[in-house]
């Protein structure tokens, strides 16, 4: 833990020069490169190089007068990502700390992220002894309740590339997964609307995920409650999964889903 510390503090001077680059246009919309050269204090060939760079990935674009560079594409969409991620996790957190109440348990929202769920918001349950996870933490797609769930949404050919990637296969040769009876088990997850774990990703940990949905069917993430296997008796399962098949229709519905 303390190498992976010191790894965050170690700084790459080439990314911290591009970011000084950038931040000068919270200044003014556009600049020269002369400009850019008194304001930053670098060379003119170094200023020159950290412009192709952004360039050539959007995050900086030619100007309307020549000789001028200006902020590009890339910032637009990253912003908006930005935006939806807030307005997520603003939008799930009275659902999740309404769940958390009612059923004492834990609740979490989680969304993908390439092949890996990310926990975009939670909230932790009441119960003394209880299962929490970390907001921002990253888990595996192919295991516990809300992973499950967020693969067996996917578009099929998203689905199909992640099932195929290394990382994928190096845990089915290690749990001895047969991949058809896990499609099967994914097609059986959308087919009844929400996914369980048993001790999946924790021995004791039992979960349970329901999808949430934006307008056009689109899926947005998991809603999912989460606490030891020994409180999550079968007439418990029943009454947490009518819970929260409940707060993901009211939640979708905030998003324009209506079904």
């Amino acid at each position: 833990m303390a190498h992976q510390v010191k790894q965050f503090d170690r700084h790459v001077e080439a990314v911290l020069a591009a970011l000084d680059l950038m931040d000068c246009f919270l200044y003014q919309p556009i600049f020269t490169i002369k400009e850019l050269v008194e304001l930053t204090g670098m060379t003119r060939n170094r200023i020159m190089r950290l412009i192709g760079t952004l360039q050539h990935k959007d995050y900086l674009v030619e100007g309307s007068v020549a000789g001028t560079y200006t902020l590009g594409p890339k910032l637009l969409s990253l912003g908006r990502v930005f935006e939806n991620g807030q307005n997520l996790v603003a939008l799930s957190n009275p659902f999740l700390k309404a769940l958390a109440l009612k059923t004492g348990e834990s609740a979490s929202f989680y969304v993908c992220d390439g092949n890996e769920r990310v926990v975009l918001a939670g909230k932790e349950g009441t119960q003394a002894i209880r299962f929490n996870v970390t907001v921002g933490q990253r888990m595996e797609l192919h295991i516990g309740a809300a992973g499950k769930l967020l693969l067996a949404y996917m578009p099929t050919k998203e689905r199909k590339i992640i099932l195929s990637n290394k990382r994928f296969e190096r845990y089915a040769q290690k749990a001895i997964i047969d991949f058809k009876q896990f499609n099967k088990m994914l097609k059986d997850i959308r087919l009844q609307g929400y996914a369980i774990s048993k001790g999946e990703r924790n021995p004791d940990a039992f979960a349970i995920a329901v999808p949430v949905f934006e307008k056009k069917d689109n899926l947005i993430g998991a809603l999912s409650i989460a606490g030891p296997i020994s409180r999550f008796t079968p007439e418990i399962q029943e009454t947490y999964l009518k819970e929260l098949l409940k707060a993901a229709r009211l939640m979708s519905a905030k998003f324009g889903y209506s079904k």
